[in-house]
């Protein structure tokens, strides 16, 4: 995939005002840095300032569901001006969570040194962590990392800070689009860590986007809300809820181009954003701590909460995603996800088609060419469709397969 490949899935489609850019350069208004402060015993960037400069600078956030929550995101939740984050200080290396009292004083000291380092207020700086859970953050490093990451600040520091945000991650997740609007063309670019412990409401990642637009508050919450609904909430690795997602979409104004509310332009960037962060997703499904493949299921129905149980229930099938691994097109492994999502109703009427050939009527096998739909499932993504009795829902969800080197990455996390 090359620079401008951004959008590599066949499941996700760029409008035509999008153009895909090069990574690297941030929208106007927008400064940043990656420093190592000693978190990573590989001595690989490990710490990440993103700072948003203007006047109209406003911004939208979303957390983890979990109900252990991490101390980053309970200072964050707690102390923030959700609609005026001008700061994005993130550390990788140490999740600082499960660690009590102490890691929410440390989450709250990275917060003032990162006020210190770019010389805005507390309340208008967000604090992400991702790493090993249960070790308390060694607050000097992140002290120190700070100060030598608010002197590193520049226009060009994304690359640095796309680095410092990672940890398990095989390759970068990021983005540069140019968007054209009515008023001209805007900037949107993006950053995002993930690869296991991946399961919404939403994922487990961090992601962070930033626009040269002028966005107003509710329009900026209202759009990032729907597409992180669309694209981070659909994807499943291991089925693991977080204790540290964060996602947090800032607007610089810096361009002067307006996005109103209930326009054209409000439609245009929305459909934008829905595509870089579908596609963003679907990176860290790709990413998936040793995926080979990524499969896609999408189920159809008259009973919304029958249709999302099976579509979970498949994605995290073990049985299915060891299958999705090795290429094998074994559909019996679907119908027994399906019976385990909706099991005491009594038997059910499915259909089941992979890769658009229809491998089950009504519960039943029907025949159809083995050989050539392993050929089908071979390629890297998969696509799967079940369809339940009666209509009126639909849901999907993308996810990855089951494979030795996940076990052995998860085995040795810690040691």
């Amino acid at each position: 995939m090359s620079d401008t490949d951004f959008f590599c899935s066949r499941w996700v489609q760029a409008p035509e005002w999008v153009t895909a850019q090069t990574p690297g350069a941030l929208p106007a208004g927008f400064r940043a840095a990656g420093v190592a402060c000693g978190l990573k015993a590989s001595g690989k960037l490990d710490l990440g300032l993103m700072v948003a400069d203007g006047d109209v600078v406003t911004s939208a956030i979303r957390f983890t569901s979990s109900a252990v929550l991490a101390a980053p995101v309970v200072v964050t939740r707690d102390r923030v001006k959700a609609e005026r984050i001008r700061v994005i200080a993130v550390n990788s290396g140490n999740a600082n969570a499960a660690t009590g009292g102490r890691g929410l004083d440390e989450a709250a000291r990275m917060q003032g040194a990162a006020a210190m380092a770019t010389g805005f207020s507390e309340d208008g700086i967000a604090v992400c962590s991702t790493g090993v859970i249960g070790v308390q953050l060694d607050g000097r490093k992140v002290v120190r990392g700070m100060l030598a990451a608010g002197h590193a600040l520049g226009p060009g520091g994304e690359p640095a800070f796309a680095e410092a945000i990672t940890t398990t991650d095989k390759f970068d997740k990021r983005a540069s689009l140019t968007v054209l609007l009515s008023g001209g063309a805007v900037a949107l670019t993006a950053q995002a860590k993930g690869a296991g412990m991946i399961q919404p409401r939403f994922a487990t990642l961090l992601c962070f986007v930033q626009t040269d637009a002028v966005l107003d508050v509710p329009t900026a919450d209202l759009l990032l809300g729907v597409c992180v609904k669309r694209s981070f909430d659909r994807i499943s690795v291991d089925g693991q809820l977080s204790t540290n997602d964060t996602i947090v979409l800032q607007a610089s104004g810096a361009s002067g181009v307006p996005i109103d509310p209930e326009s054209d332009d409000e439609l245009r960037f929305g459909q934008a954003l829905d595509a870089l962060l579908r596609q963003l997703a679907l990176l860290v499904v790709k990413d998936g701590e040793g995926s080979k493949r990524v499969g896609r299921v999408t189920v159809r129905g008259g009973n919304a909460g029958g249709v999302e149980a099976v579509a979970r229930a498949v994605a995290n099938s073990p049985l299915v995603k060891a299958a999705l691994h090795g290429g094998d097109p074994n559909w019996g492994r679907i119908a027994q996800a399906i019976g385990a999502a909706l099991h005491g109703g009594g038997a059910i009427a499915y259909d089941i088609a992979i890769e658009g050939v229809q491998v089950a009527v009504a519960g039943a096998g029907v025949g159809h060419d083995v050989a050539a739909l392993a050929q089908l499932v071979a390629g890297d993504e998969v696509q799967y469709d079940i369809g339940l009795p009666g209509d009126g829902h639909e849901t999907e969800v993308f996810f990855s397969d089951l494979s030795h080197e996940y076990v052995t990455i998860n085995a040795d996390y810690t040691t």
